[in-house]
């Protein structure tokens, strides 16, 4: 075997994708070891924290139940909420079809579930690559198995650190998991309408911090949305109009040349 074959073996596939994934597994620790720590407080028991993160897998839904229902908020508004915030996830579906279209059902069923945004960052990267590299499928699952790996078990060191020390969610952990997110997410600004969506629904995420049932989530969420969508149109609009300003001067041109 060559070595190139060898580089697009599964195997080979799988812990690269598992070492591409490290350096957002990082900033994932703290955040699985504080949700442990947090579940065990807001009065879930061992056995619904862990069950949370073996099935349910996604951290920021995981973090957003656990305080709306510390505050007693009506489960209606915890779907409700946990939808809006997981609305991201259809845009990574989508973005993934064309890699996953030729793949088996039980493949399509286990890295959609394992879609998280860090995977989503490091497996589409190297599907757009355009080395010609068969078996990604396996790098995708080699980041899928590390984050996923991580995420349960941080969340079993958490609830263990979480009743010897009791005070861990204020060391100021959680300040990882968002600077984590920022760095996955400032490569893939590439767009104008990317930007729009980003830097609104940053501003509005920090005006409507103060909303009860953390609504200003959702409100940062449709707003950042709906500012891309509005200035995609926008744009797209400007560049057909401006397009059409100049097919008509060359007409005029080539008339006047005439």
């Amino acid at each position: 075997m060559n070595k190139k074959e060898a580089n697009s073996s599964p195997f080979y596939q799988f812990i690269a994708g598992a070492r591409d994934t490290f350096p957002l597994i990082v900033g994932a620790i703290p955040f699985g070891i504080i949700f442990g720590s947090l579940a065990a407080t807001a009065g879930l028991s061992f056995a619904a924290t862990i069950g949370m993160s073996l099935f349910v897998f996604a951290g920021s839904s995981q973090f957003i139940s656990i305080s709306l229902l510390a505050a007693g908020t009506a489960w209606p508004m915890i779907i409700l909420t946990t939808f809006v915030v997981n609305l991201r996830h259809i845009l990574y579906g989508a973005a993934m079809v064309p890699f996953y279209r030729n793949l088996s059902q039980p493949w399509k069923v286990v890295l959609a579930f394992g879609l998280t945004d860090e995977t989503f960052a490091v497996a589409v990267n190297s599907y757009y690559q355009k080395d010609g590299a068969p078996n990604k499928h396996y790098y995708n699952l080699g980041s899928m198995i590390f984050m996923y790996t991580n995420w349960n078990l941080c969340t079993l060191i958490g609830l263990i650190a979480g009743k010897a020390f009791p005070e861990i969610a204020g060391w100021g952990l959680d300040f990882a998991m968002p600077a984590t997110f920022i760095a996955m997410v400032i490569p893939y600004l590439v767009s104008k309408p990317m930007w729009f969506a980003v830097v609104t629904s940053g501003i509005v995420s920090i005006l409507a911090g103060g909303m009860p049932h953390k609504l200003g989530l959702m409100a940062a969420a449709i707003s950042g949305v709906a500012a891309g969508i509005v200035s995609e149109m926008f744009l797209s609009r400007s560049v057909f109009k401006m397009a059409s300003i100049d097919k008509t001067s060359d007409e005029q041109n080539m008339e006047a040349a005439e």
